[in-house]
């Protein structure tokens, strides 16, 4: 089967993605959280591998298929093997502000040297320039 998707052959290419469209679907879905993107993802997988299918390498695949391997749903949910959700839009949006307040700052006090003067006075200026971003005490 392998050559024949190598050929480009369209049963082939059917074959391949019966065999691996609902795991790319599922990886895709994780990450992206919803199921129009992640199949829209899933698509936009295989294309790339139907273009360059002439150029797959057999020899990566039989040492690949040897290789021990799980189930994704036996895999932690935790474990580095998975792939991780990005950041919250709330952390994003406080680094994005923290950036820009870097930005404001003068181009001396924003490479910050050795000098105790001016990380001082940068400091003080970023804590006032992001001061809205501290959680209140309770």
């Amino acid at each position: 089967m392998l050559a024949a998707f190598q050929r480009r052959d369209p049963d082939a290419v059917r074959v391949m993605y019966s065999a691996y469209g609902r795991l790319v679907y599922a990886v895709t879905h994780r990450v992206l959280g919803r199921a129009d993107p992640a199949e829209e993802a899933t698509q936009q997988t295989f294309i790339p591998a139907w273009q360059s299918a002439d150029r797959l390498d057999a020899d990566i695949h039989r040492r690949e298929s040897r290789r021990a391997a799980s189930p994704l749903d036996s895999v932690a949910t935790d474990g580095p093997s998975v792939v991780t959700l990005p950041p919250d839009l709330g952390s994003l949006d406080a680094v994005w502000q923290v950036r820009r307040a870097i930005e404001a700052l003068p181009p001396e006090e924003a490479a910050i040297g050795t000098v105790k003067s001016r990380p001082h006075r940068a400091h003080g200026k970023l804590a006032n320039l992001s001061g809205h971003l501290r959680e209140p005490v309770r």
